[in-house]
């Protein structure tokens, strides 16, 4: 073999060891990734005492309606919460 080749042939070994070690650091991100998504839909969840069953049903509602549909009876809720916190004081 000549010595060009043979470089290329090492350069080749080296590049396949570093795409595995990039592959597995690509799969233990995604798990971690996808393991705080969880926790944090966990956390959201049992912040509103729903039993199972309530927040299978609000799921299934949840689905019928558009985002944008969602998404403002969110910000409608946040904002309802928000000015219930802050009540002036009456004298």
């Amino acid at each position: 073999m000549s010595a060009k080749l043979e470089k290329i042939g090492a350069d080749l070994a080296k590049a396949r060891a570093k795409s595995k070690e990039w592959d597995s650091r690509v799969k233990k991100l995604e798990a971690q990734y996808k393991e705080q998504e969880n926790l944090e839909i966990c956390s959201v969840t049992h912040s509103y005492n729903l039993t199972p069953d309530q927040l299978a049903k609000l799921l299934e509602i949840a689905k019928t309606m558009p985002p944008e549909s969602i998404q403002a009876q969110a910000a409608m809720n946040e904002s309802m919460n928000r000015n219930e916190e802050v009540e002036p004081n009456e004298d």
